[in-house]
């Protein structure tokens, strides 16, 4: 059996595309803030139609959840910020050497971007199909 013990290498990235990359995220990251507050008042629709104990728990679960979700929204956008902020002072301290710079952070923090967006969907799909089964 052979291991690989190939580690995974950061990707070399210009100043412009790391700065267009964060916009990118903040986008996101509003948009799906917006989308959550267009699933919570589809759940203030749904609480007005229906006392059933079971929809309630449920409603109760999502809730919690895009509360979650909305905490983990602004904890990646203050984070994204900070980033391009070192970003643009390194570029504006070393301009010739920043293009060649590896910057391992906006690398994990693609990664926390991906995983993110990965669960949303996920959530707000399994809430879709809990609103069509019980509407």
């Amino acid at each position: 059996m052979t291991m690989n013990t190939e580690t995974r290498t950061p990707t070399q990235m210009y100043v412009g595309d790391l700065h267009h990359e964060h916009m990118m995220w903040l986008n996101t990251l509003n948009y799906r803030k917006e989308e959550v507050a267009l699933l919570e008042r589809r759940m203030e629709d749904i609480v007005r139609r229906s006392d059933e104990k079971d929809v309630m728990a449920q409603l109760e679960h999502f809730q919690n959840q895009y509360i979650r979700e909305r905490e983990v929204i602004d904890v990646l956008r203050h984070d994204i910020k900070e980033h391009d902020k070192h970003v643009t002072k390194e570029a504006k301290e070393h301009p010739i050497a920043v293009d060649h710079a590896n910057f391992v952070e906006h690398n994990l923090l693609k990664d926390r971007m991906v995983t993110f967006e990965k669960l949303c969907s996920e959530l707000r799909d399994e809430f879709m199909h809990w609103v069509e089964r019980w509407m």
